[in-house]
C-alpha cells in the first residue's frame, strides 16, 4: 500500500502536478503558504470539499503506479496457471510423503499401519513366517514383543544407555553383565537397549536358566524372543553364526541376593563363558546395570516355601506378599546400562580354551571391570528414582 500524503481540504494536489508538469518553484512555495494559512486561520469559513481528481497514467510516476497496484493484482501475477498439473513447471509442488498427511489424505499413515498389521496377521494365520533352529522369531520380536517391553524400558525405568558402540557392528560378541532384581527384568531391558540403540540394529540373544524353559507360556515367549538354554554348545553355535549373545554368570546367586548386598557381584561360576568366547574367537563386552537392585528390595527369603514350590528362593519385600498381586509391581527406579571396552580373545590359540589359569584370569578381569563400573555409576547417580 502506498504511503498516504496529507492533501489540504479544497486544494488540488499541486505538489504532485508540479512535479509532473514542471511548475516553477515559486508556485509550489505559494501553494504551501496558502495551505498553511488556511489551516491556521481563526474563524475563517472553509470552502466545500472537492474530490481529488485521479492523475492520468501519464502523470503518474512509474514507482507510484507500481505501489498503487492492488494486492489482488499482485496475487494474480503470482498465481500459477490453472492448467499446470502437479509436478509440471509452474505447477503446485507435490508434498513429500509424511505418513500422517500427504497427497493421499491425512489417514495415509494409519492406513499403512493397518495394512501392515493385517499382513502380519495373515502371515501368522497361514504360517508364512520363519524361525531359526532355536525358535527365534525375528518378525514377532520386532513388531510385538519389543513393543510390549518398550514402555517399561522408556517410561517406567527410563533406561539410559552408554557405550553401545563397544558392541561390534558385525560378527559375534559375548556380552557379560551383572544380574539382580529378584525377577530377571534386567535381561529384558538389556535386550531392548541393544535392539533400539545399536547403530547396526543388532539383536541380543540371551542365555537363560533351565527354569525359564520349564514354565508354561514363558517357555514359548522366551524362545520366540531369541533366548536359548545357558549351555556352552548353544552359546558357541550362536557366536560362530555371528550373533551377539548375552550371559549373566551370577545366575540365581545374583538375582536373589539380599538387599543389603546390592551391587556386590557374586561368584562368576567357573569361567565357562570365557571358554566359550575363546573357542569362538569373539570379544567379551562387559556390561554394568545400575537400577535393577532396587526394583524389589529383598529383605527376606522364605526358604521352606521355596523348596516346596521348587524355585531357588521365595522373596519377601516391603510390598510382597503383604499387598498380594499389587506387591509384584516393581518400583520405578532410574536405570543406567553401560557397555564397557571389549576384551579381545582372537589373539589366543585354540587350545587356550582348555587352560584353567587363563580362564580364571580373564574371568577375574571381566568381573573387576563390571564391579568398577558399577561403583562409578553409583557415585554419578543423583538418586535411585531420578
Amino acid at each position: 500500500m502506498a504511503d498516504a500524503k496529507v492533501i489540504p481540504f479544497g486544494d488540488e494536489p499541486r505538489s504532485r502536478r508540479a512535479s509532473a508538469g514542471g511548475r516553477p518553484k515559486q508556485a509550489k512555495d505559494g501553494a504551501a503558504k496558502r495551505s498553511l494559512g488556511q489551516g491556521q486561520g481563526q474563524g475563517r469559513k472553509q470552502g466545500p470539499l472537492t474530490p481529488v481528481p485521479e492523475p492520468s497514467p501519464e502523470e503518474r510516476p512509474a514507482d507510484r503506479a507500481a505501489e498503487d497496484r492492488t494486492a489482488g493484482d499482485r496475487a494474480a501475477d503470482e498465481r500459477p496457471p490453472e492448467d499446470a498439473g502437479a509436478g509440471a513447471p509452474g505447477g503446485p509442488e507435490v508434498p513429500a510423503e509424511t505418513g500422517e498427511a500427504g497427497p493421499r489424505g491425512k489417514g495415509s499413515g494409519w492406513e499403512r499401519r493397518i495394512a501392515g498389521g493385517l499382513a502380519f496377521l495373515r502371515r501368522r494365520v497361514t504360517g508364512d513366517y520363519e524361525v531359526d533352529e532355536f525358535g527365534y522369531d525375528k518378525e514377532l520380536t520386532d513388531q510385538v514383543l519389543m513393543s510390549l517391553i518398550r514402555p517399561l524400558y522408556e517410561n517406567y525405568f527410563r533406561v539410559g544407555v552408554k557405550g553401545i558402540e563397544n558392541i561390534p557392528s558385525d560378527g559375534g560378541a559375548l556380552v557379560v553383565a551383572n544380574h539382580s532384581g529378584t525377577l530377571p527384568l534386567d535381561g529384558l531391558m538389556m535386550q531392548v537397549a541393544v535392539h533400539d540403540n545399536h547403530p547396526a540394529g543388532r539383536h541380543l540373544r540371551l542365555l537363560a536358566a533351565d527354569l525359564v524353559f520349564l514354565l508354561p507360556v514363558v517357555n514359548e515367549l522366551a524362545r520366540k524372543a531369541g533366548h536359548t538354554l545357558a549351555c556352552a554348545e548353544d552359546a558357541e553355535r550362536l557366536l560362530q553364526r555371528g550373533e551377539v549373545v548375552g550371559v549373566m554368570p551370577e545366575g540365581f546367586k545374583g538375582l536373589g541376593k539380599p538387599f543389603g548386598e546390592r551391587y556386590k557381584l557374586q561368584r562368576f561360576g567357573r569361567g565357562g563363558f570365557v571358554s566359550t568366547a575363546l573357542r569362538a574367537g569373539v570379544p567379551i563386552v562387559p556390561c554394568s546395570i545400575v537400577g535393577a537392585e532396587e526394583i524389589y528390595p529383598m529383605i527376606g527369603n522364605a526358604r521352606t516355601l521355596a523348596r516346596l514350590l521348587g524355585i531357588p528362593y521365595f522373596p519377601i519385600t516391603p510390598t510382597f506378599p503383604w499387598l498380594g498381586p499389587l506387591g509384584v509391581l516393581p518400583l520405578p527406579t532410574k536405570w543406567t546400562i553401560q557397555f564397557g571396552e571389549p576384551i579381545s580373545t582372537d589373539n589366543y590359540p585354540p587350545e587356550a580354551a582348555e587352560d584353567p589359569m587363563l580362564m580364571f584370569n580373564l574371568t577375574d578381569q571381566v568381573r573387576e571391570q563390571i564391579q568398577h563400573t558399577l561403583y562409578k555409576l553409583l557415585v554419578q547417580r543423583r538418586s535411585v528414582f531420578f
